[in-house]
């Protein structure tokens, strides 16, 4: 048996965590405040915005907790940790997302029969600040590692969803303003629901995948056996499985077959050297079977 394993992402999750809490923080704060403003000038592009917000707070908080729960060690019922959770995190949140953007669809369509009357002014001014805050909250998450793990990706998303949100609703307030256009507010509400059902079926579907045992999209699993059956020591390869545990949590397992009289720590750890230089792999598991014994067909060991 051969088993490889590093650890490179602690520098990552003590950053992710800081851009989480600062963008939570300021975003709750401002969805409070963008109910109220809604409210109070009858604006479903501003409620929706706030909708889309409360769900970015959900998103941060989730991803929050996912990260500090992802960081609790391993236990013997949890041989992987938490590291789970943050998946699962993210595909509530996309759930979430396509939920609400399904009731804001409705409520203006609603709106669109018999169109209320919009205080102009108060949206225009809710919404601006509120284009601030999602710039303030969009940079702080930008220094997290938004490439590399789903649920600061997921955040990222609904913050960006959100801008574009606020600047539905200035051009909106506008309309209103300068045209009387009272129509301008619900159809900036579609656009946002829009934004939110695309980003939230982008989400739930990474997260699916993950939850599915999926390969991770930047691996090749022909090119990776290809590449390991290149060695001329390794006669076939069965059981081949390769999954993420969470993003950026790769880990393959696998049975080689071999002839009898081989090296296998010397084999295993070139195979591990190209797992990891060319495919990012560092959590693998192989097991070496000699040809003509009771594994090396794969029938036993399926």
């Amino acid at each position: 048996m051969g088993h490889s394993h590093s650890h490179g992402h602690h520098h990552h999750g003590s950053q992710n965590k800081k851009a989480l809490k600062w963008s939570f923080f300021i975003i709750t704060a401002y969805m409070i405040i963008e109910v109220i403003g809604g409210i109070l000038t009858n604006s479903l592009a501003l409620l929706s915005d706030a909708g889309h917000m409360l769900s970015d707070a959900a998103a941060l908080g989730l991803s929050f907790l996912a990260l500090t729960f992802g960081e609790k060690g391993a236990s013997f019922s949890k041989t992987f940790g938490y590291k789970r959770f943050e998946i699962l995190a993210a595909f509530i949140n996309g759930i979430t997302l396509i939920v609400i953007s399904l009731y804001i669809f409705w409520e203006a369509y609603q709106r669109i029969l018999s169109p209320p009357e919009v205080v102009s002014t108060g949206m225009l001014i809710v919404s601006s600040i509120g284009l601030l805050v999602n710039i303030v909250a969009a940079y702080i998450l930008m220094k997290g590692d938004k490439e590399e793990n789903l649920n600061v990706r997921s955040a990222f998303l609904h913050v960006l969803g959100d801008m574009l949100g606020s600047v539905g609703a200035i051009i909106a307030a506008l309309l209103i303003m300068f045209f009387g256009w009272s129509l301008a507010d619900s159809l900036a509400s579609i656009i946002v629901a829009i934004l939110i059902i695309i980003s939230g079926w982008r989400v739930t579907e990474d997260a699916f995948h993950i939850l599915m045992e999926g390969v991770p999209t930047n691996i090749d699993v022909k090119q990776l056996k290809d590449a390991l059956l290149s060695f001329e020591e390794i006669k076939d390869i069965h059981d081949l499985h390769v999954w993420a545990i969470t993003s950026n949590f790769p880990a393959l397992s696998c049975h080689f077959v071999v002839e009898q009289g081989i090296n296998h720590q010397q084999l295993l750890k070139k195979a591990n050297t190209v797992l990891h230089d060319q495919f990012h792999l560092h959590h693998t598991t192989i097991q070496i079977d000699v040809e003509d014994y009771s594994c090396s067909k794969g029938e036993h060991c399926n």
